[in-house]
């Protein structure tokens, strides 16, 4: 077989399960693709590679490579190769990205470009899928387009590959013809996939047909009107091709429902799954504020489930009950609703990306294990939104609405500083399950300063950090701390500023040093008066003390909150008072920003 070599970048899995369908597909094309993940490299060697190289990346955090490329970024980013490093290589390149971000598909095009740079050439395509739209809008029809691409390309070589183990280096001609081909393969191979063919049939059996029809026309035209199941003349006689229905790809089976135990297994992953209670609810905001803020205490005292803070988990929530009610009604299985449904792909389908699981929602750990022992907090915005199929309907997220539901029986005003139990209720449970392990965790030496920013939600690991600081403050009188500085941010000071009490608490003991907070909705007013509209105009007022704990004093700097908009403005306030207060380029104000990720001193969670 036609050997390639097919390399995949992945964050969460996508990268991941789409080369891995790219290489099943492979075989079915008479090609053998060599997968493995970009990160082993021991694995792989570009410099010396002849084959073809297939790329699939995906792209996480406001525009950067996923950690599994970052060895290889750096390494091809190295300013003393030679522009022909790559000279010889011949690749196509998937990005994956987002459209809700700034920097779409980024991690793919810095490959892309670098690879470029260094003298490597495409025989296919570079493609963008967006998963805000569909990745398969892209996916599907790139993948089948990459068959015709490599055919071309080995054709094109003459086989060099598997001869002699040496590729031809091609002139600049013939790299621009092969360009020209496999666009146009590209294209074609998109085309196809628009082209509707009834069941096979062949030109000359539908002009048979249609003269069958011309001939019976005029006597079964007195015999009825036309409608959508029947045409008259000249739509009767014209040369068109029905659409067929889609093959089905779903095998689908109703089991007796499983026990509890075979239930929950089926719906895990790697990770162990915790069933715990609902100890404590509150509601962190006023009844007139633009979002609704809980904050939800689970009871881990009887499980093996730790943390520190910083540390992210994962609440497994059902569909809604109403909305499968709902569906099962429309289906006529009403009576099956207790039974276990068996999904089964049929072979040869190209669905699998229309078929994901329903995925557990992530959550940053909102407290501290020293300060609450045996409890784990988490704070989120039920999210609300207008559903206008088929009327105009407001609807609550999947997993926010669940929860919300869920704790309604438990759920106290905002009287979170005064630590009182909550009154006497049958205690929901709900299924945790931790994340891996990341770097979002405060510095093991407790002198280096912190910064910390976080928007309304993204506090939630700041309040973690600070009680856990408070802790090791008490059971450290002596001991050195660094400045803590926090950069909150909301809307309305009497209606969302969220965990207000706990923080002044803070700055009263100085386990918080400085506290900058913006209003963007109020004007500015009171002690904590508020002179920016947005953390990162906060950060620009301080632009100065910030760059000095940045890179003077080899301080930390953390982020949490919105990817979309919030995130990108903070990082480019950062760059725009490093500029000034060191006196360099933006470029070089990147460049340091950079070498503070790769050294983990700036960090991210921040999501969509």
């Amino acid at each position: 077989m036609r050997r390639f070599l097919l390399l995949y970048a992945t964050q969460q899995g996508q990268a991941k399960a789409i080369a891995e369908e790219i290489c099943e597909q492979a075989v079915v094309h008479g090609f053998s693709a060599d997968l493995h993940c970009i990160s082993e490299s021991s694995k792989y060697d570009l410099k010396t590679e002849t084959a073809p190289l297939v790329v699939v990346v995906s792209t996480t955090g406001t525009g950067d490579p996923p950690d599994t490329a970052r060895k290889f970024v750096k390494e091809i980013q190295n300013q003393t190769l030679p522009v022909d490093f790559f000279a010889h290589l011949r690749y196509g390149l998937l990005g994956l990205g987002d459209s809700e971000y700034t920097y779409f598909c980024n991690g793919g095009k810095i490959i892309d470009k670098r690879l470029q740079e260094l003298g490597a050439r495409h025989f296919y395509d570079t493609g963008h899928a967006d998963d805000c739209v569909g990745l398969e809008l892209v996916v599907e029809p790139w993948i089948a387009g990459l068959w015709p691409a490599l055919r071309e390309h080995f054709r094109s070589s003459r086989g060099q590959e598997e001869i002699s183990g040496t590729a031809p280096v091609a002139s600049p001609a013939s790299s621009r013809t092969d360009l020209v081909k496999s666009e146009l393969l590209h294209i074609e191979s998109q085309v196809e996939l628009l082209r509707f063919d009834d069941s096979g049939r062949k030109d000359s059996e539908v002009l048979k047909q249609n003269a069958v029809n011309s001939n019976q026309s005029n006597v079964l035209i007195e015999d009825f009107e036309s409608s959508l199941t029947r045409s008259v003349p000249p739509l009767s006689q014209a040369s068109l091709n029905v659409p067929a229905l889609p093959p089905e790809y779903l095998q689908v089976h109703l089991q007796e429902s499983l026990g509890q135990e075979e239930s929950q297994a089926s719906v895990t992953s790697a990770d162990p799954i915790f069933q715990v209670p609902i100890s404590k609810a509150v509601q962190l905001t006023t009844n007139d504020a633009i979002k609704t803020t809980l904050l939800v205490e689970l009871d881990i005292s009887k499980t093996d489930f730790s943390y520190q803070p910083g540390d992210a988990f994962s609440v497994i929530c059902p569909n809604s009950d109403s909305e499968v009610q709902s569906l099962l009604q429309r289906l006529q299985l009403e009576d099956k609703r207790e039974h276990y449904v068996l999904l089964k792909i049929k072979t040869d389908t190209k669905k699998k990306e229309h078929l994901p699981k329903l995925q557990p929602r992530p959550y940053s750990c909102a407290s501290s294990s020293l300060f609450h022992p045996g409890k784990l907090h988490f704070v989120f915005n039920v999210v609300e939104f207008l559903s206008t199929a088929p009327t105009e309907v407001l609807r609550k997220g999947v997993c926010t609405g669940w929860l919300a539901l869920l704790v309604a029986s438990v759920l106290q005003p905002n009287t979170y500083a005064s630590h009182e139990d909550s009154r006497k209720a049958v205690a929901p449970k709900i299924s945790i399950s931790p994340r891996t392990a990341n770097y979002f965790h405060l510095p093991n030496d407790p002198s280096i300063p912190i910064i910390m920013v976080g928007p309304g939600t993204g506090i939630a690991p700041f309040i973690g950090f600070l009680q856990h600081r408070e802790k090791l403050q008490e059971q450290h009188p002596d001991g050195n701390f660094g400045a803590v500085w926090l950069f909150f941010g909301c809307r309305h000071k009497d209606r969302d500023y969220l965990f207000r009490k706990e923080l002044r608490h803070f700055l009263k003991h100085g386990i918080l040093t400085h506290l900058k907070v913006s209003f963007s909705r109020d004007a500015p007013v009171g002690e904590e008066e508020a002179t920016a509209k947005y953390v990162q105009d906060n950060i620009q007022l301080h632009g100065q003390e910030v760059v000095r704990i940045l890179l003077h004093e080899n301080g930390c700097i953390y982020v949490c909150g919105d990817a979309k908009n919030m995130a990108k403005d903070v990082h480019d306030a950062l760059v725009e008072i490093i500029s000034k207060e060191i006196g360099v380029e933006k470029l070089e104000a990147m460049k340091t920003l950079a070498t503070l990720k790769e050294d983990k001193r700036y960090l991210q969670d921040i999501w969509s």
